[in-house]
């Protein structure tokens, strides 16, 4: 998949289904439908889409307050991933935190989940703390990473 293929634009009314399967596939606690759509409204979110073919194949958000920005989710459809959407994603988050003048992006990730792991670590994100517990289904740390701009 050439990578002129996939754009990221801002999520819209229209991805909502998609992105609610997509977080089903993703995640053991995923948000629901409603969840992403009062995003859209949310004056302190920015919640981008990556589509292919007109289609969602994953999507991004983070939530900026002052000069802190702070990721929601990082999705990628399965049949996607290790193809770039990702790191596309989350690049746009960057320039998104800068241009509202956020100072760092900040994010939690499960200890095992090694492809997310490389993927913000390759963006140049730093190990800031840890949340003993912090997911469910299963229990599991998670690791606290930021970017400082």
């Amino acid at each position: 998949m050439p990578m002129e293929e996939i754009r990221i634009v801002p999520m819209a009314e229209s991805h909502l289904d998609a992105l609610a399967q997509i977080e089903k596939l993703c995640f053991s606690q995923p948000w629901s439908r409603a969840g992403l759509r009062d995003e859209l409204t949310n004056p302190a979110a920015c919640f981008l889409a990556a589509e292919c073919g007109g289609a969602a194949v994953g999507y991004a958000g983070m939530f900026c307050a002052a000069d802190e920005c702070y990721v929601a989710n990082v999705a990628v459809h399965p049949d996607f991933r290790g193809r770039g959407v990702g790191d596309r994603l989350l690049r746009a988050l960057e320039e998104s935190a800068k241009e509202r003048g956020g100072a760092f992006l900040s994010l939690e990730v499960r200890e095992s989940n090694l492809p997310a792991l490389a993927l913000y670590r390759g963006h140049g994100f730093v190990r800031a703390g840890l949340r003993k517990n912090f997911y469910r289904e299963p229990v599991e740390n998670a690791l606290i990473l930021t970017k400082y701009f």
